[in-house]
Parts: C-alpha cells; structure tokens; sequence
C-alpha cells in the first residue's frame, strides 16, 4: 500500500508542475487580481495524502494545524472551524455561555463595532440577539476611533467586536485600557490581519478571544476555513461546545470518555448516568472543519513568513510609486506603533481631485487591474441593516466618506514587481 501511496504522490507532483507551473505576466493580457491563491506541490500533495485515508471529518491534519497555529500565537486553544465567518459566530457566541456566570452576554445587551467592515463582524451580534454599536473610522487607518468607541459606552454595553481592518492594527493600547476600565470582553476579528503585530506582539493575541480566516483571498487559505484562538479556558471549552452541535462533552472524533465519567453524571433534567457524548449545554452549530481542508492549512502554513514578507513588498512598491498622488489620493497609513502584514492596498479619492473613485477605479478595472470597495462601507445603509435594533454614535461622516471615496487594490503573494509596475503605471496614465 506505501509503494502504492508513494507513487500517487510522486504523480501529484508532476500532475501540478504541468497543470499549475510558473506563469510569466503578460502585461494587458493577464488580470491582475486583488487577491488569491498562492501554493506550489506541496499543498497538493497533502491534499491527495489526506483523501487517501477517506478520513472526511477533522483528523490529523486539523489536528496538526490547531496545534501549530497555537504554536504561532503563543496561545493555549485553537479552534478549526470552516470559514472565518463561522469563527467569528463561534467567537461571539462563546460570550453567551452560561459557563461565564455574571459576564455572559444576555439578549439587548451592546456590542460596540465598525461602522464600515465586512459583515460577518456583525452579523453574530444581530443572530445572537445582542444590539451592535457603530462608531466612526479614522480615515488613513480605516480602523474604529477610540474616541468614539468611549462615547459608544452605555450601561449596556458588554463587549468590542472589531476587525484590523485590512491588516492595519486598530490602536490596542488606547482600545484595550477602555475596555479593562469598563469591564468589556474584547473580540478581535483578524481575519486580514495574520501576521500584523503591534508592539511587535501579534494581533489576536489582545483580545480574550480572536478569530482568523483561509478563504483563498486572505494570508493562507483552505479553499474555506476559519480558526477560533483563545487564552481563556472557559471560552475554549464554550466555543467548542458551540462548534460541535452545543454538546458538553469535549471528545475528539473517533474518540471516548476522555474525562472519564460518561456514564455517571446527572445533567439537566436528563436521567443519572446518561451518556456524556449525548449531553447538549448549548444550542450549537455543526461548524467543523474537514481534513481534506486541514491538510492543505498545513502546508499554507509553512508558507506565511515568506507571504507576509512579499505583502510588505508590495505594499511598499506600490506606496512609493503612488505617493507622489497624495494631492488627490489618501494613501494608507499604519497604526502606530504596529507593523501590518497587509491584506491590501486602500486608497481613497479626496473630495477635490476632480474624479471620483468609480471613475478611477473603473479605469484600473478596464485595464484589468481588479479593485474591490472597502466591504459593505456604511452597513447602517445596506438593505439586510436598516431595520435591525442597533445604536449608532454621531453621524458617521468618515464612514460616509469611506462608502463613496474609498477602494483597494492587491497586494497579495501572486502579485510580483512587474505587476505592480503596471499598476503604477496605470495610475500614471489616469491621473496624468
């Protein structure tokens, strides 16, 4: 059976070189994509490896990842999940344990987020019957502003749920001591930001609890995929109960009686002695990842150092070349104190530059350079939002701004010098 193994293998590996091999950019042939997949052989390998053993669940590979993406945050528990959005319903949800006794998040209780971002930061906040808080950005940043997160705080306010926006640490020091002043939990989607550190300490680890993402456009990738990280043991084992279908026991799969009392406790209104891994203390998901996913994670993971250094290259490629446009361009400005592994490149149009960003953007599109907005820019104003129960601090004139100003282009792994020349060049062409 190994021979067997060895030789599919080996063939994986010529089947990729000749399927997926080095491609050479083609300049106004080729797209230039914000985002991607970036992987070689070994991915693929892994992949092929871990179906041979027809184990569809999470196994060793998931078991594997979770550990060494503990390993790489300095933390305790990692959590596999099977998309950063799930992470990041799974995060929130652990706050509306019972197991947290006077701290658990309750129904019309407040969390305070972002006016502008993606939407899954909010969405758990709505499906978990909390009441989400927006506050205004910073718009060099893109991130929350602490001031306004001080202003949000009411006697219902429990919690901050936030993103680093794009790779950009939010500003921790300032956000973090708000928080421990008023007793609030702290999420921390970092979901654009793996790698990003502030104080040369990576995000994710300031908050009580963190969540990532591996959709192909993020740092690494399953194809889909999120990770749940936490310090805290309470909110490990509530997130994990709430991953697997709410139940109590903690169990790996295949496995049984790992606290050695399955048959022997009195829960709930259930009878003594009923079986453990049949004991529901939450009403969960079924949020699991699959080995297959896993066994590609592993790889990718391998593989971070060198993506995030071909990140800050780009990034800077492309903020050199672009500076000399800071009379009608708002570049992007790291958080002090931090150093970004950078999801992207922002870029927002000043309100005199006598275009408007869908023009530029518009042309970068015609000219097969790919653009996206900055996420659903003021959610208060999409369709699924306008109706929740929800309060909001000021107006939100930055969020405004950022809603019709504001775009990104990539700076992702696949991207190399010579297409960030052309993109440079193409803005030269625009702004000429």
């Amino acid at each position: 059976m190994e021979i067997i193994k060895k030789q599919i293998l080996s063939l994986t590996k010529e089947y990729y070189q000749k399927k997926f091999g080095e491609k050479r950019f083609i300049p106004d042939k080729d797209v230039i994509k914000y985002a991607g997949r970036v992987f070689n052989e070994e991915e693929l390998i892994n992949l092929v490896d871990s179906s041979l053993d027809f184990w569809l669940t999470a196994g060793r590979f998931a078991e594997e990842f979770e550990s060494e993406f503990a390993k790489y945050f300095g933390v305790k528990n990692a959590l596999l999940v099977n998309s950063g959005s799930s992470a990041n319903l799974i995060a929130l949800s652990a706050f509306t344990s019972p197991l947290l006794k006077n701290r658990q998040l309750k129904p019309g209780d407040e969390v305070i987020t972002a006016a502008a971002g993606f939407p899954t930061t909010i969405a758990p906040i709505i499906q978990n019957r909390l009441v989400p808080v927006f506050v205004d950005m910073e718009l060099d940043t893109y991130n929350v502003d602490p001031i306004e997160i001080e202003k949000a705080i009411s006697p219902k306010t429990k919690a901050i749920f936030i993103a680093h926006t794009l790779g950009n640490p939010w500003e921790i020091n300032t956000i973090i001591e708000i928080a421990k002043n008023n007793n609030l939990w702290v999420i921390e989607d970092n979901c654009d930001a793996l790698g990003s550190r502030y104080n040369d300490k990576l995000t994710g680890t300031f908050g009580d609890i963190a969540t990532s993402s591996f959709y192909p456009a993020h740092h690494i990738t399953m194809g889909e995929g999120g990770c749940v990280i936490t310090d805290n043991k309470i909110l490990a084992r509530a997130a994990q109960s709430y991953r697997d279908w709410g139940r109590d026991c903690y169990c790996g799969p295949g496995e049984n009686n790992t606290c050695g009392k399955r048959f022997t406790k009195k829960y709930g209104g259930l009878p003594v002695g009923y079986d453990h891994k049949y004991v529901y203390s939450h009403i969960g998901y079924n949020l699991k990842v699959t080995d297959m996913q896993a066994a590609i994670g592993v790889s990718q993971l391998k593989k971070l150092p060198e993506f995030i250094n071909k990140r800050k290259q780009n990034f800077s490629l492309l903020y050199e070349g672009l500076t000399k446009f800071d009379d009608k361009l708002i570049l992007p400005k790291a958080a002090p104190k931090s150093d970004p592994s950078w999801f992207a490149f922002t870029i927002s149009v000043r309100p005199d530059a006598g275009f408007t960003r869908n023009e530029l953007a518009g042309y970068l599109e015609k000219n097969l350079i790919e653009t996206r907005n900055l996420f659903a820019g003021n959610i208060t104003k999409q369709p699924a939002y306008l109706n929740i129960d929800s309060r909001t601090i000021g107006k939100l004139p930055n969020t405004d701004f950022i809603m019709n100003n504001t775009f990104f282009i990539g700076v992702y792994p696949g991207n190399g010098k010579a297409e960030v020349d052309y993109i440079i060049e193409k803005f030269e062409e625009f702004l000429s």
